[in-house]
């Protein structure tokens, strides 16, 4: 009997995209993508540290954003957490990308997503997005849209124009743009004060964001979960990120009155994620 982590039929292998079991299900992804794809391919899981926080907020029923879904590495997860009866609405603006990202989605029949091709900023128009070589090796993930001038024109809208009907939870990785996202959803926000997840790596727009979100009366907490994870879907031993973890911030309404524990709270805009 065949192993059900290898249940799955191999892409042609002179292609930029190879297909595996993993924690989450079958997945499509780069093998040349140096972070989300190689975790995929090493791990068969993506950042499980993030997803359990997100185990802890997210509830059946709800309607989840996230804003830079990449190849869906959280959004498979997100779509089981939220159920039938809840709706995730995913925003990726890299082509190639994007269609990766609708694979996965009918890979694990993800029929409570609606995955959009597009930017979230803090105004609506259109943006430029490079356009990378699939079959070069880098970090797709890691492509910044700002202060770009040449790439495949894409819409550039802000969440606030969508005026959903709830919000319960906000995610986003944009690259340096989490500040523009949250302007660009204050309404949004404002309403239904959302459990939000954001990245913050970028040392130079720290200060801005979370002073943005300490100004809507969120408590913010730092969180930076390793990449590796010891017992990883694959079992696989060997650490190919040693002392790299992501930088995310996980902010609360206030008068939600949620107890965090085990993260750091932040006390200032100017502090640091290293303490």
């Amino acid at each position: 009997m065949s192993d059900k982590k290898d249940a799955v039929p191999e892409l042609d292998p002179g292609g930029f995209n190879e297909l595996r079991m993993c924690r989450s299900g079958p997945m499509v992804y780069n093998k040349f993508d140096t972070y989300v794809g190689c975790l995929l391919q090493k791990y068969r899981e993506f950042c499980v540290f993030e997803q359990e926080v997100f185990q802890q907020f997210v509830r059946k029923g709800a309607l989840v954003v996230e804003v830079g879904a990449n190849i869906g590495g959280h959004t498979v997860e997100l779509s089981r957490l939220v159920g039938a009866d809840g709706e995730v609405h995913a925003f990726e603006p890299q082509r190639i990308v994007f269609q990766t990202l609708c694979a996965n989605l009918a890979l694990n029949q993800c029929v409570n997503v609606y995955a959009r091709q597009m930017a979230l900023g803090a105004e609506s128009g259109t943006i430029l997005v490079p356009a990378l070589d699939p079959a070069v090796r880098g970090n797709f993930g890691g492509l910044s849209l700002r202060h770009v001038s040449n790439g495949e024109p894409v819409p550039l809208c802000t969440l606030d124009s969508f005026d959903l009907p709830a919000c319960h939870g906000l995610k986003a990785d944009v690259e340096g743009m989490e500040v523009e996202v949250v302007k660009g959803a204050t309404a949004t926000i404002d309403s239904y004060r959302p459990v939000m997840y954001l990245e913050n790596d970028r040392a130079e727009r720290s200060q801005e964001l979370l002073g943005l979100l300490l100004n809507m009366d969120y408590a913010v907490y730092w969180h930076t979960p390793p990449l590796f994870n010891a017992a990883n879907f694959a079992g696989e031993t060997e650490d190919i990120f040693p002392g790299i973890v992501s930088i995310n911030i996980l902010c609360v309404p206030n008068e939600a009155k949620i107890t965090v524990n085990g993260l750091r709270r932040v006390a200032s805009p100017s502090e640091s994620w290293r303490g």
